[in-house]
């Protein structure tokens, strides 16, 4: 990348940001015209949206289409799984030991107000709708984004195994591929007046919110977010890519965390995660397996806000969340995290899993409660989920391409600079 680009890139970024402030300022001082212009945001949400069904589809189907070794394709797909149960896991216990430090309610609550909380998915349904759609229209929605990611490997496996990757399938999927990406880039022009309107509706919506009960638990949870990208990334990024993987990624990562941070969606980051990992080198087939994956079963943000919520509704309710609980509350949070992303409608599939298994005789005390407070850490925890995406493909290609990949990829893009001039 020239210096040219790389100018052209921060510019971009920093008028992003700009945007963002400006939002925020224009709706704390004006909320009525930061709810009038929440359309605006919208509209490119779901632009995103629209893109995300046919690109993580044409991404997944086609780099397993494409590769040469099934073996290859496996060993990616589980070296993934396994990085993302071992970080939300590492993430849990940090909120854990952050709740028995600083407990985000001191006093407990005697007068909490109860509400009904609707219907919800069963244990069978929640197993169904994980893994498979009604039909293959019921696919076409990004509410069913695991079930999508699940066709989109069996589609990409039989075109492999039909073409030996290499067919007229596995072509079309490539081109479609890069078509979406150019369809994003063209969006993306969009996005400062986009963010403009999300963040003044945002601060215009939980603004009073955030300075009043819960602003403990937001003093705790929204600097911890923080900490953990300038710590905890950079040792994931240090691990999977050796001596240049913390500045390669600080390079990077700043797209995916403001787009993530500002669209609050994971599926509505999965264009972004691509374009920069190909622009860091990594692997295609590594990246378009790892980051749409990520975007349904990397949690690491949700399980920080699943052992905030859990700790809340505890203090709330004058009980004492005992170093005896780490192991279930770890492993609730990495369940429901992962689990509440693959239930199409299920937007309240985590708080309920929480209440059934911790609160199972005050559902109706507690459920409104942990809605409020996952509606009140949203944008972190997608930040964290989304942008750790990025991340999460430095530790998988030092397992599949080995641990010298980023230095191969650096020399790769000196010499093609060097020859561009």
């Amino acid at each position: 990348m020239n210096k040219k680009s790389v100018m052209n890139n921060y510019r971009f970024l920093a008028l992003m940001l700009a945007a963002m402030i400006l939002g925020c300022i224009v709706g704390w001082i004006s909320p009525k015209f930061g709810t009038t212009i929440a359309p605006f945001g919208t509209v490119f949400i779901n632009m995103m949206f629209c893109i995300v069904v046919p690109l993580v589809f044409a991404s997944i189907s086609g780099a397993v289409a494409g590769m040469n070794s099934r073996k290859r394709a496996g060993k990616i797909m589980g070296t993934t799984i396994a990085i993302f149960l071992v970080t939300g896991a590492i993430a849990a216990v940090i909120m854990f030991v952050l709740m028995k430090l600083f407990p985000p309610v001191l006093h407990a609550w005697h007068n909490m107000a109860s509400e009904d909380i609707g219907e919800h998915a069963t244990m069978s349904q929640m197993i169904v709708n994980f893994f498979t759609a009604e039909d293959f229209v019921g696919l076409l929605s990004r509410k069913a984004m695991l079930p999508l990611i699940v066709f989109s490997l069996l589609f990409g496996f039989a075109t492999n195994h039909a073409e030996q990757g290499d067919g007229p399938v596995t072509r079309w999927l490539d081109g479609l591929t890069q078509v979406m990406l150019k369809f994003v880039q063209i969006i993306t022009y969009y996005a400062p007046i986009a963010f403009f309107a999300i963040f003044a509706n945002l601060m215009a919506t939980y603004g009073s919110a955030i300075t009043q009960s819960y602003g403990r638990a937001m003093l705790v949870y929204y600097p911890l977010c923080f900490i953990y990208i300038f710590t905890a990334f950079p040792l994931f990024a240090w691990f999977g890519g050796g001596k240049h993987g913390i500045s390669t990624m600080f390079k990077h990562i700043a797209k995916p965390a403001i787009v993530s941070l500002g669209t609050c969606s994971s599926v509505a980051t999965i264009p972004t995660n691509l374009q920069e990992a190909e622009a860091t080198g990594i692997s295609k087939d590594v990246s378009e397996m790892v980051c749409p994956l990520g975007a349904t079963m990397h949690m690491d943000g949700s399980c920080f806000s699943c052992v905030l919520k859990i700790a809340f509704v505890m203090g709330a309710m004058g009980t004492d969340m005992s170093w005896k609980m780490m192991i279930p509350v770890i492993a609730v949070a990495v369940f429901s995290s992962v689990g509440m992303s693959g239930v199409p409608g299920g937007g309240y599939i985590g708080e309920y899993i929480i209440c059934s298994i911790f609160f199972p005789n005050n559902v109706e005390v507690a459920f409104p409660i942990l809605v409020a407070i996952g509606n009140l850490v949203d944008p972190p925890a997608t930040m964290i989920n989304s942008s750790g995406d990025y991340v999460v493909s430095y530790m998988v290609s030092r397992f599949v391409d080995g641990k010298d990949w980023l230095n191969n990829a650096i020399r790769r893009q000196q010499a093609e600079a060097a020859s561009a001039e």
